[in-house]
């Protein structure tokens, strides 16, 4: 039965990808919700398998992809950097602590033509890229295999992980990795947990570790398809298209959301918020957020730094940590939140206004207003390890944090408490999709019409 719904699967998948293009981010999850009757998760293994309608494929491509930041072990790939005398570099071989633009095109010596960038992924220690066909390319550290490319330690130049189905996103953890196919599947490899560390994280229902992508079975088993996944240090939170949350891993700190601190070998629904309708997800070190789709935010797991946005009472304990999901109010209550993001330490949350607000890396421990973005609509932000990127309606970037990696793209190493327009990208491109790893990042830019 389990290889005979792998099968329908893939072979939907193979067959809209005939006809489109896949973009790397799937429909909202109201448009899965309208188009099929809620499901409810179950381990039973015969269900009745609906399919997702697709996705609906972009209507512009991507113009540019720029990256900046250090460079550890090929985390940037600098033998795709295009010569630009707009765009400044730094001496260094290993920083680009200016924006450096990649080259808009993917060749493969097997395949005819060029193949374009759709999308860049920044990790912990490594970066993931997606091509216009769906191929999925990692490159830099593979220390406990989190790159999914076998035994190499790490590699500076893109090697290709063969999934059979068009990839769409990739979630690139300190130990471990996920990749979402268009047809709803995660792929997982990876340092598997052990007794000390937590055990479970790959969801294969072991602390066994894989080398290579290696789909998990008991969402196809239970009928489930994945719309988003995090992978943080030694657990994994996925958010099905029914607006489910699911959660495997070290229970260590909470950051399952079950009460319990036990680990779970397999994905399991975070039961406190299953009538949320969760719209978003997203985690750091060993932490998550959930928002629903009222524009609450929800969140889980450590708290050491204020990360949780929940307020840490008298004194900061680094044993702080919220073992369910817990609302995340103060200046957000009466606010809608549209998007939210986490870094390391640290969250961020855009509300419809368009206004920004930070939390977390022991700054302040409730959310906080950014009144210097007050000027402009935020409409989208990203989070690193202890740095923030914001996009507004125009297309521009503003980013503020510890900069001492580049990774704030201000032409210095210095830090800001505040945000800081982002200099450099041509004045006819407007920024559309940015990624942020623990010391590099990617913006991704189309043509202003």
């Amino acid at each position: 039965m389990k290889a005979i719904m792998l099968g329908i699967r893939r072979a939907l998948a193979l067959h809209r990808t005939k006809s489109q293009q896949w973009t790397a981010l799937l429909p909202p999850i109201s448009h899965y919700n309208n188009a099929s009757p809620k499901r409810k998760l179950s381990s039973a293994a015969t269900v009745d398998i609906v399919e997702p309608p697709p996705p609906t494929p972009s209507k512009k491509s991507p113009h540019n992809v720029y990256m900046w930041g250090t460079s550890k072990k090929g985390t940037i790939p600098l033998h795709m950097l295009l010569s630009d005398s707009t765009l400044r570099v730094a001496p260094s071989n290993h920083c680009r602590r200016h924006r450096r633009r990649l080259r808009n095109s993917f060749r493969e010596t097997k395949r005819e033509g060029d193949v374009g960038l759709d999308k860049v992924f920044c990790g912990a220690s490594g970066t993931a890229v997606v091509t216009t066909d769906g191929r999925c390319f990692v490159m830099g550290s593979n220390k406990n295999g989190e790159l999914g490319i076998g035994d190499v330690k790490e590699t500076k130049k893109p090697r290709h992980l063969p999934v059979p189905d068009p990839v769409v996103k990739a979630s690139l953890g300190p130990n471990f990795s996920a990749l979402l196919t268009a047809g709803g599947d995660i792929y997982t490899f990876g340092y598997g947990g052990s007794r000390v560390n937590g055990m479970g994280c790959l969801g294969h229902g072991s602390m066994d570790s894989y080398s290579t992508p290696t789909i998990v079975n008991s969402l196809i088993e239970d009928g489930c398809f994945a719309s988003d996944v995090h992978c943080g240090e030694y657990s994994m939170t996925v958010l099905t298209t029914e607006g489910e949350v699911l959660t495997c891993g070290s229970g260590s700190y909470g950051r399952l959301g079950n009460l319990e601190t036990i680990d779970q070998l397999y994905l399991e629904p975070v039961e406190l918020i299953a009538a949320e309708d969760t719209v978003q997800i997203a985690g750091g070190f060993a932490f998550s957020l959930a928002l629903n789709k009222g524009g609450i935010i929800h969140a889980w797991g450590r708290n050491n730094e204020g990360q949780l946005g929940t307020g840490m009472g008298l004194a900061v304990d680094m044993y702080a940590m919220e073992s369910i999901p817990r609302p995340i109010e103060g200046d957000l209550e009466g606010r809608k939140v549209t998007r939210i993001a986490a870094g390391y330490t640290h969250a961020a949350a855009v509300t419809s206004n368009g206004e920004l607000f930070t939390w977390g890396m022991n700054y302040t421990h409730e959310p906080k207003l950014e009144s210097n973005l007050l000027h402009t609509k935020i409409v989208d932000v990203a989070c690193g390890q202890n740095y923030t990127l914001a996009l507004d309606e125009n297309g521009r970037v503003y980013s503020m944090g510890k900069g001492k990696t580049g990774v704030l793209g201000l032409a210095s190493t210095k830090s800001t408490a505040y945000p800081i327009l982002v200099e450099g990208i041509p004045a006819d491109e407007r920024v559309v999709e940015m990624s942020c790893g623990w010391a590099h990042v990617a913006c991704i830019t189309e043509l202003k019409e």
